[in-house]
């Protein structure tokens, strides 16, 4: 998986991955995996078809490269000074982000994509494990302010926090909303600061 500090080629061959990564998550947003192609890929990225095909061989190849662009963004853990702001933060995103009408097409596609291809679903557990790596100073800062024990692990934290979230979005079909992200964080920080999540010593 490409980390913000992998060093990638530049020029023509940059502009043309980035052409056809990008065409290849609009499509996936508009289509869904299922109706996605290797020809619509290049007809939109005006890409020619047999340098996609000799790049990315598949819709596969293509969703898998196109989900990895999301370790080279900038984002960051929220820092509130605060363990259940921050964690409310982090939930409040996912709810906006498979919500809003503006953003939510992409990101659903995704997932279900990933139930479709192992190479989909590969990328994109890289990315939420980029995402968990970006998250551990959230509990790092809140054992250093004294909010929970020392030995919480950052990951449970966030599993917790964003779990409810995706339950209500893909399993339950229920609505959920960013009050619903507060519920979850203020539960999550309690349950924190009693030491549910201190890794048990083995």
């Amino acid at each position: 998986m490409a980390t913000s500090g992998t060093q990638r080629p530049g020029g023509r061959t940059e502009r043309t991955r980035q052409a056809v990564l990008h065409a290849t998550l609009d499509l996936l947003a508009e289509r869904g995996f299922g109706e996605l192609t290797v020809e619509a890929v290049a007809e939109r990225s005006g890409v020619h078809k047999t340098t996609v095909y000799r790049r990315w061989s598949s819709p596969d190849g293509l969703v898998a490269a196109a989900l990895q662009m999301g370790a080279e963004d900038d984002w960051k853990a929220p820092d509130t000074g605060s363990l259940e702001d921050d964690l409310y933060e982090v939930a409040a995103e996912v709810v906006r982000y498979f919500t809003e009408p503006a953003l939510k097409e992409l990101p659903t596609a995704s997932v279900l994509a990933a139930f479709q291809s192992p190479q989909a679903a590969e990328a994109l557990h890289d990315f939420y494990a980029d995402r968990h790596v970006r998250m551990a100073p959230i509990a790092e800062r809140a054992v250093a302010r004294g909010e929970i024990p020392a030995g919480t692990d950052g990951d449970e934290l966030v599993r917790a926090v964003c779990g409810p979230m995706f339950y209500r979005l893909f399993l339950s079909r229920e609505s959920v909303t960013v009050a619903d992200a507060r519920v979850t964080a203020r539960a999550v920080a309690v349950a924190a600061r009693e030491g549910a999540f201190v890794r048990p010593h083995v």
